[in-house]
């Protein structure tokens, strides 16, 4: 009988994770008595691993088209925007007010007035919770909200080693390997900056052992953090033809292009794993089409909504996130425009909470998650894409404590991952809704917690992909996509 290795749990091996046995690949190396070479039986096993991430169901699974991720980069404090706390020590309770919203129970601070008529449209886990083992730091902790793993090396101080090829892919690149845009449109995109802590830039930002062709397109415009009219310069020259070529031209470039690769089988042979047609097509699609040259194009939007959203980076970076996915972008990662562990609009708050939470951070949320779920609930596009909106971690309940081993005035909130609060919205997700509950003081669950990595197999739940899917690494080692459930509960 012909076997698949790897499509199987391994009957042979104590850990049935580990794939293939030696018996199956014996199957395999008998296969070539069947005219099947190598790279055929690996074809096949693609194929199948395709179907297997189909495989699944329940409440929820495959509601969503597009998903986009606003990525708060630092972790922004959960007591100090909407857990408030009351009848607690003055040192943890909040130096802002509670303020009730549309949904009775889900109370916010004043620092979020505009979302606060809209909690309707969305979901409040406020039970995000994980044991540190490390993940104190924001690099680590990143990296495990995106991929769904732990990193292999962290230092005392926290930093980890830079983006490898060998590392696990960021979701959004998961996410289209199996399930690419149905329009010639930019599958994944990444802005306005990468995921950085320090001198460690855009660990967890790539598409790791998949392979660069799945790696997110890269928007990062010009300027520095505090430019917030950077997303006025963005360019997108290679979205588009040359002045002197015509639409027509290009077509015929690729025709001949096709005709001399027909003549030249040997070539053809030796780079048939890389897929090049398959890419070449796409960029040829993405060009002649224009339709994500037109995406990027903010200025067909009307003032009033982009005055909605707001006139800073992260604002019109979630109105353009909405123009992607209306255009068929698969997965949009909005990554909050600041390194993670810095100062100003900077989420990472171990000094000057106050007036940087009141003045900075939290404005630009407010308007830009605001506006972002109410148009597109207008436009009929929440319905089909799930929206989250996360950081690595929440804040320490206590103000002016160490946690994490760095220094805390007064008036700031070290690193806390025991208890935090995500907002996620469309593609089923319950509307008004509190999912979980977190103790007197903010500090751990205490009904229905929800590990990051849970929330991550809910992202690829809510796309179509049985979490559980199993990929293979850089040394053909299979691999589950996450190694969790999602939280079907979530879904009305």
């Amino acid at each position: 009988m012909f076997v698949i290795p790897g499509q199987q749990k391994s009957k042979d091996l104590c850990d049935a994770h580990l794939g293939p046995t030696r018996r199956e690949l014996m199957r395999v190396g008998g296969s070539a008595m069947m005219g099947l070479t190598l790279g055929q039986v690996l074809q096949l096993q693609n194929s199948q691993a395709k179907e297997a991430a189909a495989e699944s169901g329940g409440p929820g699974f495959g509601k969503a088209k597009s998903v986009i991720m606003l990525y708060m980069q630092g972790g922004p404090s959960h007591l100090d925007l909407w857990d408030p706390k009351d009848d607690v020590p003055d040192n943890v309770k909040s130096v802002f007010k509670r303020m009730g919203s549309k949904v009775p129970g889900m109370d916010v601070t004043e620092l979020m007035p505009k979302l606060s008529k809209i909690t309707d449209k969305l979901t409040m886990i406020r039970s995000m919770s994980y044991s540190p083992v490390g993940l104190f730091n924001h690099t680590a902790a990143i990296y495990q909200i995106h991929t769904g793993y732990t990193a292999d090396k962290v230092s005392p101080s926290g930093q980890l080693e830079p983006p490898s090829p060998k590392d696990f892919p960021t979701f959004g690149s998961n996410i289209i390997k199996f399930k690419p845009p149905e329009v010639p449109m930019l599958p994944f995109v990444m802005m306005p900056r990468p995921l950085q802590e320090s001198n460690v830039v855009n660990k967890a930002g790539t598409a790791g052992f998949l392979g660069r062709a799945y790696d997110p397109y890269y928007l990062f415009p010009p300027g520095g953090d505090m430019d917030m009219g950077k997303m006025a310069k963005i360019n997108v020259d290679d979205l588009k033809l040359r002045d002197e070529i015509s639409v027509s031209r290009l077509h015929r470039r690729a025709r001949l292009r096709e005709l001399i690769n027909e003549g030249m089988p040997a070539i053809d042979k030796a780079v048939e794993s890389y897929d090049l047609d398959e890419y070449y097509k796409t960029a040829l699609n993405l060009i002649s089409s224009g339709r994500a040259r037109d995406a990027f194009d903010l200025t067909q939007e009307s003032a009033t909504t982009r005055d909605m959203y707001g006139r800073n980076t992260f604002g019109q970076c979630c109105l353009l996130a909405r123009r992607l996915v209306e255009a068929g972008t698969r997965v949009v990662e909005v990554v909050w425009p600041k390194v993670a562990n810095s100062d100003n609009h900077s989420w990472d708050v171990h000094v000057g909470l106050s007036g940087r939470m009141k003045n900075q951070s939290a404005p630009m949320l407010d308007a830009g998650l605001s506006g972002l779920l109410t148009d597109m609930d207008e436009r009929g596009l929440l319905d089909e894409t799930l929206v989250v909106c996360i950081g690595e971690f929440g804040r320490s309940p206590q103000r002016g404590v160490s946690t994490s081993g760095n220094n805390n005035s007064d008036d700031g909130r070290d690193h806390w991952p025991y208890c935090y609060t995500a907002v996620v919205a469309g593609a089923g997700i319950k509307r008004g809704h509190v999912h979980g509950e977190s103790d007197a003081t903010g500090s751990a669950p205490i009904a229905q917690p929800v590990h990051p990595i849970e929330l991550l197999a809910t992202v690829y739940h809510a796309i179509g992909i049985n979490p559980n899917t199993i990929v293979y690494n850089h040394l053909n080692q299979p691999r589950e996509l996450v190694k969790a459930e999602a939280v079907t509960s979530l879904y009305g």
